[in-house]
């Protein structure tokens, strides 16, 4: 049986909002926080094309954190977008093309669902409490001095909350170094013996 402090990430990786301009009333990408969804599906196409800004057929970190908006008018996250860049460059180039963009894009999108599910008090960025919500229903079982640190951390803008972005760093960061503990979690009882090495290999995975 599985420890219960397991959590198994989010029901699906997931996102918010994206926009060219750091303007919602020009934005091309899908709903701005607490606007409705699109109903019709987006030009992935033309979409991929005005983020791709030197038409070379690749879209890189920096054109990425551009074409995101975490919602409070501050730039993208550029460590959340070196993560989902590399999540998806499935050629190891550095860069995403457009078939790895598809991807991306869902995966945001996704996450926009659950940022917005979380964020009960719609003000575009989670609290504690509302991190503790999200974090229990992925299944992890954590103190609440834990969520205090996780706060910290993550709290890239020092407001007491977590933007869009950084949330999505927190989960992938949060899910990932788990799936490093669990590995050697033979038993899997929450507890493991690890070298010193082993140890500074789980921390540091996180980046690879």
């Amino acid at each position: 049986m599985a420890y219960s402090g397991y959590g198994g990430g989010p029901p699906r990786q997931q996102g918010y909002q994206q926009q060219q301009q750091p303007h919602y009333q020009q934005q091309q990408y899908p709903g701005g926080y607490g606007q409705p969804p699109q109903t019709q599906q987006p030009n992935l196409s033309a979409i991929f094309q005005s983020v791709d800004k030197d038409r070379s057929g690749q879209i890189t970190t920096n054109e990425l954190q551009q074409a995101l908006s975490n919602g409070t008018w501050k730039p993208f996250n550029p460590e959340t977008v070196r993560l989902m860049i590399g999540m998806f460059d499935h050629d190891h180039s550095g860069t995403i093309g457009f078939n790895e963009f598809s991807g991306l894009w869902k995966y945001v999108t996704d996450w926009q669902s659950t940022f917005r599910q979380y964020d009960r008090d719609n003000s575009g960025t989670i609290d504690k409490n509302e991190l503790k919500t999200a974090l229990v229903s992925f299944g992890y079982r954590l103190s609440d001095n834990f969520f205090t640190i996780l706060l910290r951390k993550f709290d890239r803008q020092n407001r007491g909350t977590i933007a869009f972005d950084d949330f999505i760093q927190c989960c992938v960061v949060l899910q990932t170094l788990t799936s490093s503990f669990r590995r050697y979690d033979t038993n899997q009882n929450g507890w493991i013996n690890v070298s010193y090495e082993q140890f500074l290999t789980m921390v540091f995975s996180v980046r690879s």
